[in-house]
């Protein structure tokens, strides 16, 4: 890969772009000289924060006595809530996120007070020294008693198609089902952490590992009671995020930044691991149902789905978030008239936040869960139901949104997948094993992922760019996009030396800066490079079109400056070329304007959420994975044996970087539906709270058989350079691995009864769901 990856650096710059090129970091993370948050230079006298937590789910705080806190060895300074001087609630989108507990404790592990020392050793054993007493009330902790109690967090929304009632009553068959969906913790290689360092006249700088810098400087700015412009907040790179830093890493900014203020010291707060995991939202909790009506062919006719997601104790981000997993229940396949309700349940847990996909794989799986319910019921192979539900002219083009889906690739991917990865012949290799294998059964799954690509709140569908050109013809480029490890910096530098045809070494892509490009929408949603990319294109276009009649005036050619080409290092009219550091030389000398801003907002959105119908997203994004297991029906253990990928990303902006995109979303995938199990007590706390007993997947759990293929077909809206985004929609394959675990314990019974798998599919869940289906078995044989 190295020597593919150097000839193809070595290409003409029109090359730069969908080829392979190396992250722009790489070389830097893998010596180690890559900066992070933690690696920057302290300035003297810096002290060190830590907060104190609760030790109950919920209840009022009736007393707090923090003077050992502040006789402990070291402490500077000691806040609670009633020191802020601005804005005490930080929720991003809708209120109910104090910055430090307000009378009320509302999960377990709650931030109550925050201590300054000297170090950070004595900072943290300072905070354990706090005495919180609380009146404790009993906890709302599941999605049936919320329920129960008529707690949200946000109103229920609605939308659907056609007269379910009526199609639901003239259909052959129907069927119901329920799945228990866990949630996933970030697991983010770099933790939470900030670095607040005043500046005169009521300044701040802000260094945070952060998705959402705007949010980081807007929330700094009304916690401190000062200006946005007197905020500047700095993120070059994080090392990890999956949407854990879209929100909650300004949570730790505002408090960093507020004991800055108060000391006039820089001042940096790390949470160590075990308390990121308990104070930082995890991927929601779903409880869901569905009911289907289908005839015998197992065509879907009529779909009702009941969509619960566990929010905790505040909104956060829960409503777009529950919008995304109604928004994709039906994932590739038309649902018939549809219902889908989705509620926003308010417990006490920690308020849970954005995962990547944010919320749409919650709702995908309940597609795949009642499709595989109908091919049992119909006794069809579950890919046969798949194919004959896909969205198309003899089925329907219409979304239980209302949204039409053009330009579908499904047909096309599943059918090449279906025969590069011999599936009907490896189905029946598989089902003569399982014939002969008493213990070991085997399971075959292809499953397809259909992802709408936009954010569902309009007003973030945009993004600017700053682009300078300076006298030797490097070029600096600044965008409102993050980098956590995903490549965004290497494509957008690769954008901007396209469109000036000029090397990779010649595009310097800076740290994400409020000063630099202001009002940034957070790197979300996967629309990183759609949106920024854009906007460099955009500062880029105007650049150009000065040096264009610059080089055309300098030719005497001022009326064909359209004509001018930027390629390959120079700047060409006609027969005339100059290199392109000599044409920016005599730009700057003619006065030509060497700086220029960009600006995108993405075309073509609308929804009416009164009437749930609309538009929400620009394009989908789709997909197709092939997955084999093997498990051991006396333990429950088992094996991802095989997998195979066809992926849709448009006409890729750099192959490479997407493939380990696909391969990373897939894997993180896989966890979330096999060994990710987050455990909460009885009283509310987190008990899987650190990597002893929360099990992310291994080097060990890669399938040894894993091929990722890209599908190669250019997007028909007209995103950069007709390329896809890629960050969510490879999470979904993942659920081809639930499917596969299934189909092999669907195997006991002849592949007759669709087995009851919650997730995450551990080995004990796997083990149950073979003993209810054996005994099941036993009894429909016994009345027989």
């Amino acid at each position: 890969m190295r020597k593919l990856i150097e000839a193809n650096n070595q290409q003409s710059t029109q090359k730069v772009v969908h080829t392979s090129v190396k992250h722009e970091s790489a070389i830097r993370q893998v010596q180690g000289k890559a900066n992070y948050i933690d690696d920057i230079v302290e300035p003297q006298g810096t002290l060190y924060a830590a907060v104190g937590l609760s030790s109950c789910a919920a209840g009022d705080l009736e007393h707090l006595d923090l003077s050992r806190v502040r006789e402990s060895e070291g402490v500077v300074d000691v806040i609670t809530i009633d020191d802020v001087p601005g804005h005490k609630d930080i929720g991003p989108v809708f209120k109910g996120d104090p910055l430090l507990a307000d009378k009320e404790i509302k999960f377990y592990g709650q931030p109550v007070f925050a201590v300054l020392a000297t170090s950070l050793t004595l900072a943290r054993k300072a905070a354990s020294k706090g005495e919180i007493k609380v009146n404790a009330q009993p906890p709302t902790l599941s999605v049936d008693d919320a329920h129960t109690k008529q707690s949200f967090v946000r109103p229920t929304h609605r939308f659907g198609q056609g007269d379910v009632e009526k199609q639901m009553q003239e259909a052959t068959h129907t069927a119901t089902g329920r799945l228990s969906i866990g949630g996933q913790e970030h697991m983010y290689l770099e933790g939470q952490v900030s670095l607040a360092i005043p500046d005169e006249e009521s300044r701040m700088k802000i260094f945070t590992s952060s998705q959402h810098p705007s949010e980081v400087q807007k929330l700094v700015a009304e916690v401190l009671n000062i200006k946005l412009h007197h905020v500047m907040v700095d993120m070059r790179r994080m090392g990890g995020g999956f949407g854990g830093k879209e929100t909650q890493a300004a949570q730790w900014a505002c408090i960093a930044a507020l004991f800055a203020s108060r000391t006039q010291r820089a001042v940096k707060l790390r949470l160590p691991r075990q308390t990121d995991m308990h104070v930082t939202g995890k991927r929601h909790p779903f409880e869901n149902e569905f009911e289907v009506g289908f005839d015998d062919t197992g065509r879907i006719q009529a779909t009702r789905m009941r969509i619960n997601g566990n929010c905790g104790h505040s909104p956060d981000l829960s409503d777009a978030i529950v919008d995304r997993a109604m928004f994709h229940a039906d994932n590739g396949y038309f649902l018939g008239a549809s219902d889908i309700v989705g509620h926003r349940l308010k417990t006490n847990m920690v308020s849970h936040t954005a995962y990547r996909g944010f919320g749409g794989p919650q709702g995908m799986i309940m597609a795949e869960a009642l499709v595989d319910k109908i091919a049992r019921a119909v006794s069809e192979d579950p890919l046969t139901i798949r194919k004959r539900n896909l969205y198309g002219e003899s089925t329907g083009t219409k979304t239980p949104y209302g949204m039409d889906v053009e330009h579908n690739l499904l047909p096309e991917i599943i059918a090449k997948l279906e025969q590069d990865g011999r599936y009907w012949q490896r189905r029946k290799e598989i089902t003569d094993f399982n014939s002969t294998s008493p213990v070991v059964k085997k399971g075959l799954a292809l499953t397809p992922v259909k992802f709408g690509i936009s954010f569902t709140a309009k007003h973030l569908n945009q993004a600017g760019a700053l682009v300078h050109i300076y006298t030797d013809g490097s070029i600096q480029v600044n965008h409102g996009g993050t980098e956590m490890g995903q490549g965004l910096h290497t494509k957008i530098a690769q954008i901007a030396a396209n469109e000036f045809g000029v090397s990779l070494d010649m595009i310097e892509v800076t740290a994400t800066r409020t000063d630099k490009v202001p009002n940034t929408s957070p790197t979300a949603a996967s629309s990183g490079t759609d949106l920024n990319g854009k906007a460099v294109q955009n500062a880029c276009l105007t650049l150009k079109d000065r040096l264009a009649e610059c080089f055309a005036t300098l030719q005497n050619c001022k009326e064909k400056s359209s004509e001018v080409r930027f390629e390959a290092g120079n700047v060409v009219l006609g027969e005339n070329k100059m290199a392109f550091a000599d044409v920016i030389q005599a730009a700057y000398f003619n006065r030509v304007s060497l700086s220029s801003s960009g600006f995108y907002q993405t075309p073509k959105l609308h929804y009416n959420r009164d009437t749930g119908e609309g538009r929400p997203f620009f394009y989908f994004a789709y997909g197709a994975a092939l997955t084999e297991v093997s498990i051991d029906t006396l333990s429950g253990e088992y094996s991802v044996d095989s997998v195979d990928v066809i992926h849709d990303v448009g006409d890729s902006l750099n192959p490479a970087i997407d493939i380990g995109q696909i391969e990373g979303a897939f894997i993180q995938g896989m966890g979330w539906l096999t060994t990710e199990d987050l455990r909460w007590n009885d009283e509310g706390k987190l008990i899987s709270e650190n990597m002893a007993t929360y099990k992310i997947p291994a080097i060990g759990d890669t399938p040894k058989h894993f091929n990722v293929s890209l599908f190669g077909r250019k997007n028909a809206e007209d995103s950069i350079y007709h390329s896809k985004a890629v960050g969510e929609p490879p999470f979904m394959l993942a659920i081809s691995v639930w499917c596969a675990l299934k189909d092999a314990i669907a195997s006991l019974a002849n592949y007759r009864v669709d087995p009851q798998l919650d997730t995450p599919a551990t080995p004990e869940r796997v083990l149950h769901a073979v003993m209810a289906l054996q005994s099941k078995v036993a009894k429909d044989e016994e009345l027989a």
